[in-house]
């Protein structure tokens, strides 16, 4: 079974002013002669480790570029901090800030790859600029419908029954048959440290409960977050997720013909409860240069044979 590849220092990295006030950290590491390839954090806000992990990308045939989206990671001003403005985070603002990075490195074409929220923005990027594209890999993907988003923090508590009692019953009690998600992007905005940190941390044991029954998966993904980190995650994540990620319903889906000649693979966990197989069936049924390869024994967060599916595809994909 193909290993990760070692971590590898970053040879190159800055803060690139992307404007509305926003410095965006960015980082290249691997060959710098070789394949592009832009890595995509999930989330929204999750933000990548500050120390370099092992990678499914191979760092002898791959320029490996990353970057930490507005408002998390190594990205300023930090959304952990309320006086940080949400008004220029949107996904569109996320979209100009990967394009701009792209020039800045003088890239003329790169691959793109991540999971979860990732892939919504790397479909929403690639439909925009499909020449810009040379091919995609999308892991555990969410297009960000809002019929997805209240399945996860709504429709699947019918799963997990009393975790989802505990996540409704941190917002104020007129609130609980409404909009939760945007209930709990309104207490991220509270003066009270205190009502934004337990907010944070309902929110994050929520989204924790819904992958603890993957056969293969990690304990505490989301709660096991530096403070600050947690903070940030939750406050642009209802952000972006109680405005449908500013996205007309179905989009991603319904425009994926404009992929047309971008070779794809998604790699999807059958058990993945929070993100259910039907949207990546749905998108390679209308994106015909897409492969969809589905691991059994797969959640949300991976599995031994979900890696080994990512590093072929990546290594293949090195080669073109």
């Amino acid at each position: 079974m193909p290993e990760l590849y070692p971590a590898g220092e970053p040879y190159d990295h800055g803060m690139l002013d992307v404007g509305d006030g926003n410095r965006v950290y960015w980082e290249v590491s691997g060959n710098p002669k070789g394949k592009p390839a832009l890595n995509v954090h999930g989330g929204p806000g999750g933000g990548f480790s500050p120390t370099p992990r092992p990678s499914a990308f191979d760092p002898s045939r791959y320029r490996i570029i990353r970057f930490d989206q507005r408002g998390c990671g190594r990205s300023t001003p930090h959304a952990s901090d309320p006086a940080t403005s949400m008004r220029y985070n949107t996904t569109h603002h996320l979209i100009a800030d990967m394009e701009l990075l792209r020039t800045h490195l003088g890239i003329e074409r790169w691959m793109l790859f991540g999971g979860s929220w990732g892939p919504a923005l790397i479909l929403a990027y690639a439909q925009r600029y499909p020449d810009r594209v040379s091919e995609i890999v999308l892991v555990s993907l969410t297009t960000a419908r809002r019929s997805e988003i209240d399945w996860l923090y709504r429709g699947v508590g019918r799963f997990f029954p009393e975790a989802w009692d505990k996540f409704r019953d941190g917002v104020p009690e007129a609130e609980r048959d409404g909009d939760l998600v945007a209930a709990y992007a309104r207490l991220m905005e509270n003066p009270s440290a205190d009502v934004r940190a337990k907010a944070a941390i309902d929110w994050l044991t929520w989204e924790d409960a819904v992958v603890s029954a993957e056969p293969s998966g990690s304990l505490n993904v989301y709660t096991g977050r530096p403070a600050a980190a947690q903070l940030a995650f939750v406050r642009i994540c209802s952000h972006y997720f109680s405005n449908g990620a500013w996205l007309e319903e179905g989009a991603l889906i319904r425009n994926a013909d404009r992929l047309a000649g971008i070779p794809g693979v998604l790699v999807h966990g059958r058990l993945d409860m929070g993100c259910p197989i039907g949207t990546a069936w749905e998108l390679t049924k209308r994106w015909p240069d897409a492969e969809l390869i589905v691991v059994g024994d797969s959640g949300h967060t991976g599995s031994d044979a979900m890696r080994e599916n990512v590093i072929n595809a990546l290594n293949r994909f090195a080669q073109q």
